[in-house]
């Protein structure tokens, strides 16, 4: 006998299974790759006194994993992947975000930004990761008076720069949580502190992945950045790339929402350390009212590697707004860092002078 559903019952059990599915699907990517849906959050031990290398080998008895991905996701694991799903669909409300000075500056007129870097869910990808909101200020503060006594008496704007969109094998991208990023935002908002948001793209394409972060915007201390170097579905093997149309484009989309939202004057940073990274950067076009287009030197390695690099950078006259990146060394096995740091007074003569300033 053949048994014959009505039509009514058939789409239901379909929209059933629609809402199943994902859960499905989380289940079975789970038991392959055996990471657990609950459960504490995966964290190295590190013992006072000793580094997480240290801790690691010696303690454990154990190889050390690859630097990447593993080791950059051992802290809050968890609650990382939870942030991948979540997604920014607005920001608050005019009267949540408060007044500020920060709205409808004209941020590098007078001023020079210094910034840290990284990962609010990661100690490994960044000094923003290793320390919390309050102790983050306190530092920028201190830092800030070594780049006061160098900068020709310019004023400096103090910034949590805060990956956004972090790159995974094969190009996946992990979405920070928007309500861990809006802890940053309004934290920063009240003691006017800029708030970058950064996008690794991966295997996606640029501009849709700007417009994710166009939300935030409504923010008036929130800038945005892309890093064509995590443009790739092979990360720490190949160097991503973005081209020319691609970074005009991304500037218009943001001019438009700006326009369209009457936010005032932005600031979009484009990160580059190889020539591969920015194709036909002669083409790039900058100078937009609304947005201020930024190059920053990334990369890290000893002073004449940093210096060759940055000049590189100077070449590209039609982006005239430039940003240098300096590498802390946390003693991370496997991860690059500065040796040594330039000092303040050496960042500021480096020629033409940077504006943004940011440290991992």
């Amino acid at each position: 006998m053949i048994c014959r559903f009505p039509a009514d019952t058939i789409k239901t059990m379909y929209s059933l299974f629609s809402y199943i599915r994902p859960v499905f699907y989380l289940l079975i990517i789970t038991a392959l790759i055996g990471v657990p849906i609950r459960g504490e959050a995966q964290s190295i031990a590190v013992v006072p006194g000793e580094s997480s290398a240290q801790t690691t080998a010696e303690r454990s008895g154990r190889e050390l994993p690859p630097v990447f991905p593993a080791l950059y996701f051992t802290d809050y694991f968890s609650a990382y992947r939870t942030g991948e799903a979540a997604k920014p669909y607005g920001a608050a409300s005019e009267a949540a975000r408060g007044k500020s000075p920060l709205r409808n500056a004209s941020f590098l007129l007078n001023n020079d930004i210094l910034a840290f870097y990284g990962s609010p869910l990661s100690r490994n990808m960044g000094i923003l990761g290793r320390y919390t909101k309050e102790e983050l200020s306190a530092l920028l503060d201190s830092l800030a008076e070594e780049y006061k006594a160098v900068n020709g008496g310019r004023g400096l704007i103090k910034a949590f720069y805060i990956i956004y969109g972090t790159v995974w094998p094969e190009g996946e991208i992990g979405i920070l949580k928007q309500s861990i990023l809006e802890d940053y935002i309004r934290f920063a908002l009240e003691r006017n502190i800029l708030v970058f948001i950064d996008h690794q793209i991966g295997r996606y394409d640029p501009v849709e992945s700007l417009k994710t972060m166009l939300p935030y915007l409504q923010y008036p201390n929130v800038h945005l950045a892309l890093d064509p170097e995590w443009r790739t579905t092979k990360p720490m093997q190949d160097i991503g790339a973005v081209s020319a149309a691609e970074i005009n484009q991304a500037q218009q989309v943001m001019e438009d929402y700006i326009r369209e939202h009457q936010l005032g004057e932005r600031m979009l940073v484009i990160h580059q350390f190889n020539w591969r990274m920015i194709g036909q950067r002669e083409n790039v076009r900058s100078g937009s009212s609304l947005v201020r287009l930024v190059h920053c030197a990334d990369g890290f390695g000893p002073p004449d590697l940093k210096r060759r690099s940055y000049a590189y950078n100077a070449l590209a006259r039609n982006i005239p707004i430039k940003a240098f990146k300096l590498f802390y060394n946390f003693n991370i096995p496997g991860a690059g860092y500065d040796d040594p740091l330039l000092t303040p007074k050496e960042v500021m003569e480096l020629d033409p002078r940077p504006y943004i300033i940011m440290y991992q």
